[in-house]
């Protein structure tokens, strides 16, 4: 059996932005939202492209493809100013205070690494699993946000593959959410295409970075800590399977008439349908005891349900981690697909303004600092990212992307990660991440796989 080949780093450096502006040189408070996140891990995707044939000549190709690429990034740094600051704690004794923030005034700016990997696209795509070779395609591996304090926000790593190209970003997810993720790339996408231009680019959704606090709360906040070891806790995750399942625009409208049918409604969505059809698949794979309780969680947008609503320009967090449904196991296989999706329907339809507010408010009381290791409990089902972000409408000179990627980041027995399928239309790709027994037992589930099918884009 051959060595699987070996990452080389082939060169570093860091991109500032190319404008300063008068709030590029401030202090970026953080929100509730932003400080939660302080003991997770950095936001890690990234996208996949074949190499444009023919290539006459490798070396230029790559070589103007990285010029291009860190011209256009510092343009876009100048939109997104707080990518290249550092996080900084104040923190005094008497009287007490301890504040977590970004230095914008800092501009450190961002890492941008050129590496090579001796490897294929067949050589990621086609193994049934997602090989743990993507995990090195990464920068910041297994870096906590609060570690944003000695390394740079923002890291983007070009690997340089036999017949293409990956591009991987690390984001702290102090600084945003999926939603501020997306936008950040398509914007440098933009700023890409549109290379050649003497001037500034105009873009198409400018980031608003004046951040959300309740009327009452005057950043920064003062956290209830002396020392970040009393909320920092590195985490490890178990040996896990990691697939990825692609489910048509067809399969989930089926499943969609499906629940609606069973629960005599129309308010079912598709995402609701197919959350539902996977935490009871999932569930019945752990082969759990009938009363064993299980949960499905949703990691939803805050914006368009608070009053009035914030931009999905707002750059920062604003998202929420919706308990979704609460079942014990016996409960939850022995009803059909509509009962399972009519719960998730609920607390999404109830997940509104007053609610949004009243975790703030309870935040703000008691401060609580996501812990990986201890959030999810090991029986639950958590749906994150989204099929709605555009994720596929990036390009960089190579054409449509072959497939979106995930690093180490964030993933646990049980954590569903939901992209848009590459032929859009509907289409879904989730990424499985699974103990090897409970994986090998949905790979024989006969509901889960009369719906799922691999991925079309393995070439």
């Amino acid at each position: 059996m051959m060595d699987t080949p070996i990452l080389q780093r082939v060169s570093e450096c860091f991109i500032k932005a190319k404008h300063s502006t008068q709030k590029s040189n401030q202090i970026c408070h953080l929100t509730p939202w932003d400080i939660a996140m302080l003991s997770a891990h950095y936001i890690q995707k990234g996208l996949l492209y074949k190499k444009p044939e023919p290539l006459v000549n490798q070396h230029d190709f790559i070589e103007n493809l990285l010029e291009k690429l860190k011209h256009s990034l510092s343009l876009t740094l100048s939109h997104f100013y707080p990518l290249s600051g550092r996080l900084v704690t104040h923190k005094t004794k008497d009287p007490p205070f301890y504040a977590v923030f970004v230095d914008c005034t800092n501009n450190s700016g961002v890492k941008f690494i050129h590496a090579t990997l001796d490897m294929t696209i067949s050589d990621i795509l086609s193994p049934l699993d997602v090989p743990p070779i993507v995990q090195s395609l990464f920068d910041h591996d297994r870096a906590l946000n609060h570690d944003g304090h000695t390394m740079p926000l923002l890291s983007i790593q070009v690997t340089e593959l036999l017949d293409g190209v990956f591009l991987g970003c690390s984001m702290n997810h102090c600084i945003g959410d999926g939603t501020s993720y997306w936008n950040f790339f398509n914007t440098w996408s933009e700023i890409f295409q549109a290379q050649g231009h003497e001037h500034d680019v105009p873009i198409s959704h400018p980031p608003i970075h004046n951040r959300w606090f309740p009327n009452d709360c005057v950043p920064p906040i003062n956290l209830p800590f002396k020392h970040h070891e009393e909320f920092i806790s590195r985490y490890e995750a178990p040996l896990m399977r990691e697939r990825i399942f692609h489910f048509s625009a067809e399969s989930i409208a089926k499943l969609k008439a499906k629940a609606n049918s069973e629960c005599n409604t129309t308010k079912i969505s598709s995402f609701q349908s197919l959350s539902a059809l996977v935490w009871r698949c999932i569930t019945r794979a752990r082969r759990l005891g009938p009363d064993q309780k299980t949960s499905c969680k949703l990691s939803t947008n805050n914006r368009r349900r608070m009053e009035p609503p914030l931009a999905e320009e707002y750059f920062g967090n604003s998202i929420h981690t919706l308990g979704a449904g609460t079942a014990r196991s016996g409960e939850l296989l022995g009803n059909g697909l509509g009962w399972a999706a009519w719960k998730l329907h609920l607390a999404v339809v109830n997940h509104n303004d007053r609610v949004v507010l009243g975790w703030v408010r309870e935040w703000l009381e008691c401060p609580l600092i996501y812990q990986l290791g201890r959030y999810f409990d090991p029986y639950c089902v958590m749906m994150g990212s989204s099929p709605r972000f555009n994720m596929y409408g990036n390009e960089f000179g190579m054409g449509k992307a072959l497939a979106v990627r995930s690093g180490y980041a964030n993933k646990f027995d049980g954590k569903v990660t939901s992209y848009p399928g590459h032929e859009g239309g509907g289409s879904v790709d989730l990424e499985v991440c699974l103990s090897p027994l409970v994986m090998t037992a949905l790979e024989s589930d006969q509901e889960f796989m009369d719906s799922a099918s691999s991925p079309s884009n393995t070439h």
